[in-house]
């Protein structure tokens, strides 16, 4: 499904915008910005630029109901577009800004008003999120915290059966850089006999990809696996912050509340599902033994090409790094292809009792973590719940957060034969106790 957006010879007339580390001519990511002194808008990200999509239908050099869709202050209506309607926006907007383009005069002699520095504006969250579901597809993830808690038998026996989610708080979603306040709730050490309240003591961050949802589907019509990848707006970062002890002391019988509910945050711009459309790969074979999934996840296009080869990252930036003007550190790397489930699956397996998803909604895909030590998505799994902190440069070490601490996440995407793209960055310091 590439096209001419994804030639790599493509140039853009936007300067800087060529070899940008994340947002060359061939991503176009959409997003909600407002520029300084302005009202909040649609905008797709361009460089160091963000193309102001109201501005370009102003100047005639977009048209039509899915630009103008694109251009108001949520995206909620240009998700619930079809996949081909958003693919030929894209085909504009990449005609637009592409240096040999039939356009170019027009759109350059237009460019302060099309563009705006992307540092000198606000960034939002793309849409309006009506419901927000996390899984828990990390295999890695799923085994190192069973192995913590249940060394004999760290998965469930469902879990290579069934994709694992619960339902989040939708109101707590925010945009990259909102501070993390850290969370007051219960909390009880082994040692102690009772329970007391007060300030997490173990604050956790869970490196995950974020699932915008398209068109949705009416209740009691769940989407067919086949059918799922139409349903797929794009994809973000998503930080599902934890508050370990929190999670420890409330999580049985009914799974995560207070624990996640504090905070989400996600990086503002919707890789689209037609950008990543290169970085699609055949899902990883299961480990021998391991069931096959049951026929209503199963799809050989799925199969075939439902997974997506996206490097993730994060790093950590504490106080007395930022003070001796240290760049954050890297802790760990890892790759979306350690989900032991397709987001077609997640999709697929979410509406199949029936329940509807709509435009905007929001599913994470649980913590990515691969099988080695140097691939884990979050402290607990790093450090062995507290028990082996890891040591940071300037002799500091960490076993969970402390505050001041800032959580940086990073994705790119990268395939011979195309350009990379990247995802732009999810961040958070952690503040004090309210």
């Amino acid at each position: 499904m590439t096209d001419e957006t994804h030639d790599p010879n493509r140039r853009s007339w936007v300067p800087g915008a060529d070899g940008h580390p994340d947002f060359p001519i061939q991503n176009l990511p959409l997003g909600i910005f407002a520029p300084r002194d302005g009202d909040a808008r649609g905008g797709v990200a361009i460089g160091d630029q963000i193309l102001d999509v109201a501005a370009a239908i102003g100047e005639g050099l977009l048209d039509g109901e899915t630009a103008e869709a694109a251009s108001w202050p949520a995206l909620n209506d240009f998700m619930a577009l079809p996949a081909e309607a958003r693919r030929d926006f894209r085909r504009a907007v990449s005609d637009l800004l592409d240096a040999a383009g039939a356009k170019r005069a027009k759109a350059e002699a237009a460019a302060e008003r099309l563009l705006h520095p992307a540092a000198d504006c606000e960034l939002f969250l793309p849409a309006e999120i009506g419901d927000y579901t996390d899984f828990y597809a990390g295999i890695h993830h799923a085994e190192n915290v069973g192995r913590l808690f249940r060394p004999d038998n760290p998965l469930l026996p469902n879990y290579k059966y069934v994709p694992i989610g619960y339902h989040g708080r939708a109101s707590s979603v925010r945009p990259t850089g909102t501070p993390v306040q850290r969370p007051q709730g219960q909390r009880k050490r082994p040692d102690e006999a009772a329970p007391s309240f007060g300030p997490c003591r173990n604050l956790d961050y869970e490196l995950e990809l974020g699932v915008w949802v398209g068109p949705g589907n009416e209740l009691g019509e769940p989407v067919a696996i086949g059918q799922a990848r139409e349903h797929l707006v794009g994809l973000c970062l998503l930080n599902d912050w934890s508050a370990r002890d929190l999670q420890a002391w409330e999580y049985q019988p009914l799974g995560p509340f207070l624990a996640k509910s504090f905070l989400t945050t996600v990086s503002p711009w919707v890789i689209t599902a037609q950008a990543l459309e290169p970085f699609r790969t055949a899902e990883p074979a299961r480990p021998e033994g391991d069931p096959r999934p049951l026929d209503y996840l199963w799809d050989a296009q799925d199969q075939a090409s439902g997974a997506f080869d996206i490097e993730l990252e994060v790093l950590l930036l504490t106080p007395k790094m930022r003070d001796k003007g240290l760049a954050p550190h890297r802790l760990r790397r890892t790759s979306a292809m350690n989900l032991y489930w397709t987001i077609g699956q997640l999709l697929t397996h979410h509406t199949s009792n029936g329940c509807d998803l709509r435009p905007g909604d929001l599913l994470g895909t649980g913590t990515i973590s691969g099988p080695e030590l140097s691939s884990c998505g979050s402290l607990i799994e790093l450090t062995a719940n507290g028990k082996a902190p890891i040591v940071l440069p300037g002799d500091e070490s960490r076993t969970f957060l402390q505050d001041g601490d800032e959580v940086i996440f990073r994705a790119r995407c990268r395939r011979d034969g195309f350009a990379p793209i990247g995802f732009g960055e999810c961040r958070g310091v952690v503040l004090g106790e309210s």
